[in-house]
């Protein structure tokens, strides 16, 4: 089952858990009231899984592709890294599905605040079109993740301030939303 947590403020490696102490837990629950979805899947399988290609078919991902972040298998390693670690968002939700390895996905709540969602083999995860986010890597230093797509895939990262965007105009009233 996934983990979440609400995220300290320090400034050291970004690849450490970074939760306060006490730790503040975050529920499915509270995800799903950003937005964010998580499902868990069979990721040995994943190549004839029906779950994978149900949800392919129901939410219409059509563009598939696999990406292994490690130091030895991706070109500008440590200038992508650096890339997927700025807070971002993008105008179409971000799907990511994890068949080998673990991540971190930073996520902001409704009121401004990281929450960290530790993702590791069979987890896939989709994070809403306008929510401000980042990647990292855990101290593991590897994950091999499918990037899933509704039609061909557009890969531009807002970094913030990128408030004036239709998608974060949409999300933010979405949280509106939710919260009433």
């Amino acid at each position: 089952m996934v983990e979440a947590w609400y995220m300290d403020e320090s400034q050291e490696d970004q690849r450490t858990p970074h939760r306060l102490q006490p730790n503040c837990a975050v529920s499915l629950e509270q995800l799903r009231s950003l937005g964010v979805v998580y499902r868990k899947l069979d990721a040995d399988n994943y190549e004839t899984d029906p779950c994978l290609q149900e949800i392919r078919r129901a939410e219409n991902y059509s563009w598939m592709d696999i990406i292994t972040i490690h130091k030895d298998k991706l070109p500008n390693y440590e200038e992508k890294i650096k890339t997927f670690y700025e807070e971002h968002l993008h105008l179409d939700d971000e799907i990511r599905y994890i068949l080998d390895g673990s991540g971190y996905f930073d996520v902001r709540d409704k009121d401004d605040k990281w929450i960290r969602i530790s993702m590791e083999k069979g987890d896939m995860i989709t994070l809403p079109a306008g929510i401000y986010h980042r990647f990292t890597l855990d101290e593991n230093n590897y994950v091999k993740a499918m990037r899933l797509f509704v039609g061909e895939p557009v890969w531009t990262a807002y970094n913030r301030p990128a408030d004036d965007f239709p998608a974060r105009k949409q999300y933010m009233k979405f949280l509106a939303e939710e919260a009433q």
